[in-house]
Formats: C-alpha cells, sequence, structure tokens
C-alpha cells in the first residue's frame, strides 16, 4: 500500500500504536501537543536530515534512516553531558511511498529509543516532493550542562572511539569498491550508517566534573575543534600520529588516512576537554565510560590558532576541513579511488 491510498490520519494512527509511552509521559501522540513531565536543566536539539543531502536511500534502508535520525540528535545531548527524554519527529513523505517502508523507519526509531529511554511524544506529517526528517528531541543535564566553552590554555584534549570510519565507509557505499574484507568493510559502512551516540561517557565526564568543554565530532575533527576552541577562546595543538584509528581504517584508508581522520565528519565521537591536574583522576575512571578515549592534544593561547603537527614537526594545512552546508560539497575531500587505497 502507498501513502496516498492510507492517507495522513491512518498514518498518524498506525504511528501512535507503534510506539511505546516512557515514563514521564502524561500524554504523548494523539492530542494538540504532548504533556510530559519536566526537569531542571533543559536540553533542546534540533537535526534535519534531508534526502540527496545528508543520505541517500540506494544505500540506506528504511530502518538506517530511522536509527541514525534519532541518534543524531543523542550525540548532541551526550556532549552536554545530558540525558535525552522525549523526541518530537516530523517527517515529509513522498506520497507514493510504501506504507511499509514508514514503518520501517519508526521500528529503527523505537528500537534505540526503547534501548536510550527516549519517548516519542508527537510531530508532524507532510506530503513532499523529497523525504527528509526533522527531529527535535528534549534532555536534562542532572550534573549541569557540559559547554563548548570551558576549555583553558594548558588544558589536554582528549577523543572517544576513533576517526574517519564514517566518511571512508560512506566512501565504500559510493564506490562499491571491493576492497579488504567483508568483515572491514561491514564495520565501517555501519559506522556511516548506524552510529554510537556516547551517552554514557558523556554522562559520567559531567557527573565526575572531568569535561570542562565538550562537542561532538558531527563535521569533522578540526571543524568542531574549531567551535570549541573559539567558544572557550583558546588555541589548539592536535599530534596526528595521536588520532586513533581503527584497524579497518588503518588497512584501507591509504594515501587519504590522515585526511579523513581529521575532516571526515559523522563520526559522532565526543571531543572533551581535561584540566592537566586532573589526568589521573580521568584514567581511574576511564574503563566506565563504555569507549576507549585517546589523549590527542592541548589547548594553547588563542593566537596559536588550530595546529595538527605530524610525528616529524611539521604542521599540516588546515584549511577548508570540514563541512559546510552553504558553501556545498564537504570541502578538501578527496575521492575514494583505486590508487587511494589499500589493497
Amino acid at each position: 500500500m502507498r501513502l496516498k491510498q492510507l492517507g495522513e490520519f491512518a498514518l498518524i494512527d498506525k504511528i501512535q500504536k507503534a510506539t511505546s509511552t516512557g515514563q514521564g509521559v502524561y500524554l504523548g501522540i494523539g492530542d494538540d501537543a504532548a504533556w510530559t513531565r519536566a526537569k531542571g536543566n533543559l536540553l533542546l536539539t534540533s537535526d534535519l536530515l534531508i534526502d540527496k543531502v545528508h543520505f541517500d536511500r540506494r544505500w540506506a534502508s528504511f530502518y538506517g534512516l530511522g536509527y541514525k535520525t534519532l541518534a543524531v540528535n543523542l550525540s548532541d545531548v551526550a556532549a552536554m553531558g545530558g540525558t535525552p527524554e522525549y523526541l518530537l519527529l516530523s517527517l515529509g513523505l513522498p506520497v507514493d511511498f510504501k506504507v511499509k517502508d514508514i514503518e520501517e523507519f519508526y521500528r529503527g526509531i523505537g528500537q534505540l529509543a526503547s534501548q536510550t529511554g527516549v519517548s516519542l511524544v508527537g510531530g508532524d506529517t507532510c506530503a513532499s516532493k523529497c523525504f527528509f526528517t526533522s527531529a527535535f528531541l528534549v534532555g536534562h543535564a542532572p550534573y549541569g550542562p557540559v559547554k563548548r566553552s570551558g576549555a583553558r590554555v594548558g588544558d589536554d584534549l582528549y577523543v572517544t572511539g576513533t576517526l574517519g570510519d564514517s566518511f571512508l565507509g560512506l566512501n565504500l557505499l559510493k564506490k562499491r569498491k571491493r576492497i579488504g574484507t567483508s568483515k572491514e568493510v561491514a564495520y565501517l559502512t555501519s559506522r556511516h550508517l548506524f552510529p554510537q551516540a556516547r551517552l554514557k561517557a558523556g554522562s559520567i565526564l559531567a557527573k565526575e566534573k572531568l569535561a570542562k568543554a565538550m562537542i561532538d565530532i558531527s563535521d569533522g575533527l578540526v571543524q568542531d575543534l574549531g567551535h570549541l576552541c573559539k567558544s572557550s577562546g583558546t588555541g589548539a595543538e592536535i599530534w596526528q600520529e595521536a588520532i586513533p584509528l581503527s584497524p579497518p581504517y588503518r588497512r584501507l584508508a591509504g594515501v587519504n588516512r590522515a585526511h579523513y581522520s581529521l575532516a571526515g565528519g559523522e563520526d559522532y565521537e565526543l571531543l572533551f576537554s581535561v584540566r592537566a591536574r586532573d589526568h589521573k583522576r580521568l584514567k581511574k575512571i576511564q574503563n566506565r565510560l563504555g569507549v576507549p578515549i585517546t589523549h590527542i592534544g592541548k589547548c594553547l593561547p588563542a593566537r596559536h590558532g588550530i595546529t595538527v603537527t605530524t610525528s616529524q614537526g611539521t604542521s599540516l594545512s588546515l584549511s577548508q576541513m570540514g563541512y559546510d552546508h552553504f558553501k556545498g560539497l564537504p570541502l578538501r575531500r578527496a575521492p575514494l579511488n583505486s590508487r587511494s587505497i589499500k589493497a
């Protein structure tokens, strides 16, 4: 059945029946507004995902798109040390979409929502020429929000997980190159299609008052570090050799290894600053974070800007690294081809 046969209100009924109600929801989908319990230090975030801009349905399943729609918003809450609670989701839908595809989309949302304690409490639907999602997530910061502006000169810089996987995975999906083992390719593509929001790590870092400034890496390490430094009034030095890379990435990234990890984006790992004097405290709790962390640099006076230092002591050029929606394509990203892949 197509959406134009089902109709908007029958679709809403299907969504309502498929959506569970979590703690703190007095009234969810079905009224003019949701009614929920409010807590202190509310966190509010939203994201648009647009077909052919943020995703491509040639390789992204509807289930995966639902999952990722929630995941990217969860990552924003994680970056402030928060706990997610309520989701409002609006969709623009072509009328020739199959109803079962939209049900799969909401199944993806529901799977991740149940894992993270999020309740889908409302939203909107409308007919559209292209498929897009607009998610609005509400959470709270029980230990106070971690802002981007708390870094100071002399702070150490850390990241969770590994970098570059998502962008390399996207290139593999685009080119459909038969390289690497199936296990390696599956790992890299899943890092792009099913990102993991680091909620546990963000929450613990906030609770222990260790992360003084934090941001999630959505547009690339260099670009997002720039946002953190600008808000904090600092510069920074990153040590290229310290950037954590996964084994599949190391084997398949080839000559683009440094570039993808610095500018690739969509890894949704956390970048955070810690006072140098808190190094031992961080080491004691790192096993509780649920993800490895790596010391990759330090904060410098603002006049130094942002530099990436190689093992030879030279600095890499950082002009136009990262993604800017209003300047078009990802900037300075080399195409994946046979010469840039190590077989």
